[in-house]
């Protein structure tokens, strides 16, 4: 039987973020009770970082496009006596990229699922595998880099009972790509309805008495069944390796999710560690992510972000360059239609010089989709020889589409090379009038314009079988259709 946490209502007056303050009060034992102590220190801290300050409103500059406090307000379930969700994704799931051998894992929800681990062995001290279950290795690294100031991450590091660990050791060069599934799944009873069960906490202290929620749901959908996942990843790189990640995030359940994620990652000098994002859920999901990296000297971080399904999603990434020689490229490709709003926001601080960074997203939009792109590149003293470029270009393909787009140099040092730009446009008329003087329909002359408008992102994509698999994905998500992965039974 699962045991599911209902929170409270908010209480008039006080905010949405007076639900969660009064969960974790009643329910710190049990949090911390099912979780290892390297990641219950913290968590004390982190509740009087958020009890001070609460959700943030839009009235703040990192959050003015997208309404927290509307995501976080209905009635969320979760997990907190880590009952074990029946799935077996191995079973279910055959998703993986054609041609491309990776190292497949899954996280179900917030935890990671060893059943059944990959036949094919990773080298040796390399380690993909349960936070809480290698607790020695994480102490000198969790929640260093995760923001004190952003009321997210310290909800994150509240609830989080566990999460994911990617570590590869000095030297060490993982050939194999790892791939992590993230499957969203509502327990048993609430994907049935949500019927009441025997021993359900309720941090009210009263019974509970079904999951119909008289809230509205910021996603457009009811409320029944919904549930609330708090995952966490650590990847750390030591000097001189190498690790190449595929994220992929799907929903197995047509029900109202809402997903916090905190990634941090360490690279360390010379190291190389390209991380790839994929998501893939549904119109009542929510995804709330923040991924913070830390670069050392002559270090190389590639993090790409596309997202082809889903309902509101605010993805933050803070880099900060420690080390001179370091660079980045940061890469983002965003689909969207109806009533989805996808919004990015990232910060690149040049703490030191002969660094570079380069920023690419690309945004289309149709029906009524909304949109937002907000990138600052903080260049401090010192930090001479930075070369930095930023671009933002997105194509809005209905009148009613809506991009909100603010890219932001801050130069402190006298010899640099930055650069940044955005554009908002629709539709080239006079290629869309000459594709169908050669026979083209204006429906294909359509696709094949977007789809050519996205190819740059893919293409700075360093994994040929990802890239082609991902042009064949965008084909279909411009044509409306699901696509969804061969021999999947999770997402039928």
């Amino acid at each position: 039987m699962e045991d599911v946490t209902k929170y409270p209502s908010p209480r008039e007056g006080i905010g949405v973020g007076a639900q969660y303050i009064d969960l974790y009060r009643q329910a710190r034992d049990l949090i911390c009770q099912h979780s290892a102590d390297v990641m219950n220190a913290v968590r004390d801290r982190a509740f009087e970082q958020f009890k001070s300050k609460g959700f943030p409103t839009r009235k703040e500059e990192r959050y003015k496009y997208t309404n927290v406090q509307e995501l976080f307000a209905p009635d969320y379930g979760l997990n907190l006596n880590r009952f074990q969700i029946p799935v077996n994704p191995y079973d279910a799931f055959k998703c993986d990229v054609p041609n491309l051998s990776t190292s497949l894992y899954f996280v179900v929800n917030d935890g990671f699922y060893e059943d059944a681990l990959p036949k094919a062995s990773l080298p040796e001290g390399v380690i993909v595998g349960s936070l809480s279950k290698n607790a020695h290795l994480i102490g000198d690294y969790y929640n260093r880099l995760a923001a004190n100031d952003d009321a997210v991450s310290s909800l994150n590091t509240m609830l989080a009972q566990d999460g994911l660990l990617v570590y590869v050791p000095r030297g060490v060069k993982v050939e194999k790509t790892i791939q992590v599934i993230n499957i969203l799944k509502a327990p048993y009873r609430l994907s049935r309805g949500g019927e009441t069960a025997p021993g359900e906490v309720s941090p009210t202290g009263a019974d509970s008495e079904g999951w119909g929620g008289k809230k509205a749901s910021p996603t457009g959908g009811g409320l029944e069944g919904a549930f609330m996942v708090n995952r966490r990843v650590l990847i750390v790189a030591e000097e001189g390796s190498e690790a190449k990640l595929l994220f992929c995030d799907h929903a197995a359940d047509d029900k109202a999710f809402l997903t916090t994620q905190v990634t941090e990652v360490f690279a360390m000098p010379g190291a190389t560690v390209n991380l790839y994002c994929l998501e893939e859920t549904h119109a009542k999901n929510v995804r709330v992510s923040n991924v913070y990296v830390e670069q050392q000297a002559n270090s190389h971080v590639t993090h790409n972000v596309i997202t082809l399904h889903n309902g509101t999603t605010r993805n933050r990434l803070d880099l900060h360059f420690r080390g001179e020689g370091a660079e980045c490229w940061l890469g983002g490709c965003v689909i969207a239609d109806k009533q989805q709003h996808v919004d990015n926001n990232t910060l690149v601080v040049h703490h030191v010089p002969h660094c570079t960074s380069h920023e690419l997203y690309k945004y289309v939009l149709d029906n009524d989709a909304t949109g937002a792109f907000a990138g600052r590149v903080l260049v401090e003293h010192g930090a001479q020889l930075t070369a930095s470029e930023m671009r933002n270009q997105n194509l809005c393909a209905s009148r009613e589409a809506r991009m909100y787009t603010q890219p932001m140099l801050e130069i402190y040092a006298d010899d640099v090379k930055c650069s940044h730009g955005s554009t908002v446009g629709q539709l080239n008329d006079a290629a869309l009038f000459y594709m169908r003087q050669r026979g083209i329909t204006e429906r294909e002359a359509r696709l094949l314009l977007q789809q050519a408008f996205v190819t740059e992102v893919i293409d700075n994509i360093a994994l040929e079988p990802l890239r082609d698999r991902l042009r064949y994905l965008v084909d279909k998500r411009f044509r409306g259709e699901l696509s969804k992965c061969e021999g999947c039974k999770l997402c039928r």
